[in-house]
């Protein structure tokens, strides 16, 4: 059974559809995430599912229930919001107990929840600060503290880690997988960020104007994106104009094969799909180089090519070549899937 399920949720702000017809289904223990870009309408599905929000149509239903006209109290969901909304009257762990204290009177152990999920996010000894002493990033850590203090049958995340820097929001997306498993946990979060998404769910949901443009594995979603919008979402630069005509789709970087049918299409090539010809090797294509930017460990090297394109080339171990060199590329057909317009 799933442990959560939308059917056909519609949600309109005015004349602004944000949700049209989002069909979504949680298994129980499973993280899904949904992922795109700001007004999307992924914040307004987690509402909807939540009953912060009523849907003008569809059903959610949890373990097979139908709560959509239920009140928020009442379904057993956790929530932690974009905003933090915490409490700011009480200290750093007045906010994080609250919730515990509504299912537990053992003092004890809610204090020894209050010091384990302070501790993973990072804030061990803040216990007696004030919310309004702690960064921006410190109250979001708190806000999620909060919501993963009474361990809610279904959590659900809205942005949990997005004012965190990067080395931080690393470290807390592993563990927060690896807390997520040890308790069997089920996840609904939201992201724009493809990297914390891919680290953390089981399965990526893909949202482009209120609708659902692709859903799947991490892996899945890498390999072959639905189309290129969310190609390009996913950050591949290397997305090409194509034509499809008897099984074979015609490009500027070349002809590729395509079990799709005839008419347009785009060609979209992974960012390891092309290359660098050594020395000697004639490569697929020519072109020259524009300078190369430094990405920490690799360097990323636009190619004008001759035939009018762009290509961008990872390069991890060689001589990186000067701009304006002609270089010749050649490319990993492979690592190339041809995709919706």
């Amino acid at each position: 059974m799933n442990a959560l399920e939308a059917r056909g949720l519609r949600v309109s702000y005015g004349d602004t559809v944000a949700v049209d017809g989002v069909d979504l289904h949680v298994v129980s223990g499973e993280i899904v995430t949904l992922l795109g870009p700001s007004g999307c309408g992924k914040s307004t599905i987690l509402r909807a599912i939540a009953g912060l929000v009523v849907p003008e149509h569809g059903q959610v239903l949890v373990d097979g229930n139908d709560v959509t006209g239920m009140p928020p109290h009442r379904r057993n969901l956790g929530l932690m919001f974009q905003d933090y909304a915490l409490f700011p009257h009480r200290d750093v762990a007045g906010n994080v107990a609250f919730g515990v204290r509504m299912a537990t009177r053992d003092r004890a152990a809610v204090d020894r929840r209050v010091h384990e999920v302070l501790d993973l996010v990072g804030l061990s000894g803040f216990e007696r600060r004030s919310v309004a002493s702690l960064s921006g990033g410190e109250q979001q850590r708190v806000a999620l503290a909060r919501a993963l203090a009474p361990s809610p049958r279904l959590l659900m995340l809205d942005e949990p880690l997005g004012s965190l820097d990067r080395a931080l929001r690393e470290r807390l997306t592993v563990e927060l997988r690896e807390l997520f498993r040890s308790l069997g946990m089920t996840i609904v979060t939201v992201t724009h960020d493809q990297g914390e998404a891919f680290t953390l769910a089981d399965r990526v949901v893909v949202l482009r104007d209120g609708r659902v443009v692709q859903a799947g594995t991490p892996v899945e979603v890498w390999r072959a994106p639905a189309d290129a919008f969310t190609a390009r979402f996913l950050g591949f630069a290397n997305v090409f104009d194509a034509t499809v005509e008897a099984g074979e789709a015609r490009t500027p970087v070349g002809t590729f094969a395509a079990e799709r049918p005839d008419g347009p299409a785009c060609l979209v090539v992974r960012p390891d799909g092309f290359r660098l010809a050594e020395a000697g090797e004639a490569g697929d294509l020519t072109g020259t180089a524009r300078p190369a930017m430094f990405r920490g460990d690799h360097f990323l090297v636009a190619v004008d090519l001759d035939v009018g394109a762009v290509v961008e080339v990872v390069v991890r171990s060689g001589a990186v070549p000067a701009p304006g060199a002609a270089v010749a590329v050649t490319v990993d057909r492979a690592a190339a899937v041809v995709v919706d317009a």
